[in-house]
């Protein structure tokens, strides 16, 4: 069974029309998009063209008042956003619904605690969720990943380790024993290629990136491995470069170095060329 490849909306400031349009143009499989992304709050029709257009939809659901979770919120209260927008996401009939939720400034035990309910509420909404490994969340350090994943058994994962590389201020690699620990939870795959100094390189395939593209490329060879050996169906990807501080500008002008649109399309096609290492499959459909 082939991987579906997303086309994310993180800096896609036109109609959901365009975008579905310009995801079919780049050979995507479906969208990927915030909740509140503009596109869709901003279309009263816009539930019913996605659900007419018949393509896959990954949903993005953040709690706790944005990216970076306030401090002040409480785990009640990331738990009770969290319900009410998966509520939400139901109507939509995703594919999948990825989580931010939580938050990394919590004592690990609070941590562990709010994981199981989340997880509980995740479990109730008959949704596919995973819950992505991103900064400022719960899942947001490598090296405390171990002792969340044992308390919450069922808990699936969206793998982003550029968030990691930047926390742990190292690329992130198969031999590491927080990749061995989530290998076999994940199911979608933010594909961005970070640093060590930060999220997001200014062109993936830049040689002077080199490293970090094969360090990211053999994680998700493991993740796809794993799920090729379980039986289960592949990893989804979703090319997610994006704007925000993630891609460098030019001094003095704040324009970026490069173009989100060709170098997302461009790791869609480079991703669909890449076999899973140790099987004649392909990580994505051609």
């Amino acid at each position: 069974m082939p991987s579906l490849l997303f086309f994310s909306l993180w800096g896609f400031e036109g109609p959901l029309a365009t975008a579905l349009e310009t995801a079919e143009r780049g050979g995507f499989d479906g969208l990927e998009l915030n909740i509140h992304h503009p596109s869709l709050v901003g279309d009263p029709d816009g539930p019913t063209r996605l659900l007419e257009s018949g393509r896959p939809l990954v949903l993005e659901v953040v709690t706790g008042g944005g990216y970076v979770p306030e401090l002040a919120v409480t785990p009640a209260q990331h738990l009770a956003e969290l319900g009410e927008h998966l509520n939400r996401c139901a109507d939509l009939r995703p594919h999948r619904v990825t989580v931010l939720t939580g938050s990394d400034a919590w004592p690990l035990e609070r941590q562990r605690t709010f994981l199981a309910e989340a997880h509980a509420l995740a479990a109730a909404s008959g949704l596919t969720v995973s819950f992505e490994t991103h900064r400022s969340r719960c899942l947001g350090m490598p090296w405390t990943i171990v002792p969340l994943l044992e308390a919450v058994p069922g808990m699936r994962l969206t793998a982003d380790l550029s968030h990691w590389c930047v926390v742990a201020e190292r690329l992130m690699t198969p031999d590491l024993e927080p990749v061995q620990a989530m290998a076999d939870r994940v199911d979608h795959i933010h594909a961005r290629v970070g640093h060590a100094q930060g999220p997001q390189v200014s062109h993936p395939f830049a040689p002077e990136h080199a490293e970090a593209l094969a360090a990211h490329l053999a994680c998700w060879q493991l993740f796809a491995e794993r799920t090729v050996k379980r039986g289960a169906p592949p990893p989804s990807f979703t090319p997610e470069f994006g704007p925000d501080g993630y891609m460098p500008t030019l001094p003095f002008t704040d324009r970026p170095v490069a173009d989100l649109l060709t170098i997302n399309t461009a790791m869609a096609q480079w991703l669909r060329s890449q076999p899973v290492a140790g099987n004649s499959d392909r990580v994505c459909s051609s």
